[in-house]
């Protein structure tokens, strides 16, 4: 019963002071403090013979058990955990109830039975059992399709990706009628829609059997740029960034990513993003740079060199290792005029920085490489003066 009721607050004097957790067997001291018959015992086995609230010594190490305490913790936790099961039962029912509803509502009445339905699934774990257990995916699913209002498919997009999907679920919701509804939704609908259509097919795409294709419009990609670029909402922004990530992740895909102009407003809105979304932007520019088209669009952007060195050792070694990468494509496609670049920028006391400060071989491998690559095109004593690094050296 404690286990299920562990979000519910706990009286106090239920509360052993040592562990901090309701007790299940409470004894009483000499001093009248009560505590969990294990944790007193333990610390007595510790050489302590005091009273661990009040560090009295105690004239007497025996425990007396509290029956009275643990008849009271007993039956007030049996209360709450059977109302707690009542509720449970009620919402699950309620949840069925609906969903039956909803199979022969039309107009307002099917938006006002999602709304219900919405609201149940998402403040109960057991009505998104409850919908799942009952056919509800297939329900809701049969309601997304061309000619489905807005209305309409932003609560069903709201239940689905609160629910836990199997395979079937999933590739059922890949349909392509199914899939333009979402994209459509995820450019004109507010922004709590546009963020669940874009978590919702995060989830499609988790399938092994996914096809890319039906990701490969260039709306979507729009409506994704659209959202990592809306800075008031930090959720959609990760949201955004976590898909634009899957979609890279096949090959296919990643010239139409660039072909949006990804690229350069990834680039530039670097600066302005959190740990988190930085390392999301950086595996994109990173996994891009991998296709002829990316590299190009790195180079071409004026702010690439510039944020990339200014994230070396910055945020994590993992940022770290990413814009390495991405500043060796860059450098490695136009060397001198990429590398020259690279030197006003200050990479080279960067990558010093890394070669002496980071424990990762593979860092510090890279590292000298690309020093070596910018510094092909200087002697050593002019590539030393023209990256300052006469002090660093001495």
């Amino acid at each position: 019963m404690i286990e299920e009721l562990e979000a519910v607050e706990v009286p106090s004097v239920f509360i052993c002071p040592i562990s901090l957790d309701p007790m299940r067997d409470p004894v009483t001291l000499c001093t009248g403090q009560t505590y969990e018959r294990s944790n007193i015992l333990k610390w007595f086995s510790m050489g302590h013979y005091t009273c661990p609230t009040t560090m009295q010594e105690l004239w007497d190490d025996s425990v007396t058990p509290n029956a009275t305490l643990q008849q009271l913790i007993h039956t007030w936790f049996a209360t709450k955990y059977s109302a707690m099961k009542k509720r449970s039962q009620d919402v699950q029912g309620r949840a069925i109830e609906v969903l039956e509803i909803l199979k022969k509502a039309k107009g307002q009445s099917r938006i006002e039975a999602l709304k219900e339905l919405r609201q149940l699934a998402a403040a109960h774990s057991t009505a998104r059992k409850s919908l799942v257990d009952n056919g509800g995916v297939g329900s809701l699913s049969s309601l997304l399709g061309p000619f489905t209002t807005h209305a309409v498919g932003s609560e069903v997009i709201a239940i689905l990706v609160s629910l836990d999907l199997d395979y079937s679920g999933k590739t059922n919701l890949t349909q392509p009628a199914k899939i333009s509804l979402m994209v459509d939704m995820l450019n004109e609908g507010s922004i709590e829609t546009r963020i669940n259509c874009t978590r919702l097919i995060e989830m499609l795409m988790e399938g092994k059997d996914f096809v890319s294709e039906n990701v490969s419009s260039l709306s979507l990609l729009v409506g994704l740029l659209k959202l990592v670029k809306n800075e008031r909402h930090p959720n959609g922004v990760i949201a955004g960034l976590r898909l634009l990530k899957a979609i890279c992740s096949h090959e296919s895909l990643r010239a139409s990513i660039v072909s949006i102009g990804a690229v350069s407003q990834l680039v530039e809105l670097l600066p302005g993003f959190k740990a988190d979304c930085i390392e999301l932007a950086l595996h994109i520019l990173e996994v891009l740079s991998t296709v002829p088209e990316g590299r190009l669009a790195l180079k071409e952007c004026a702010k690439t060199i510039p944020n990339m060195v200014k994230l070396l050792m910055k945020v994590s070694e993992s940022c770290t290792q990413l814009a390495l990468a991405i500043l060796w494509a860059v450098c490695k496609l136009a060397p001198e005029e990429c590398g020259a670049l690279a030197v006003e920028a200050g990479l080279a006391a960067k990558l010093l920085l890394v070669i002496q400060s980071c424990y990762n071989p593979v860092l510090k491998q890279r590292s000298a490489e690309l020093l070596k690559l910018c510094s092909s095109n200087y002697t050593a004593t002019n590539f030393i003066s023209k990256c300052k690094l006469t002090t660093t050296i001495q």
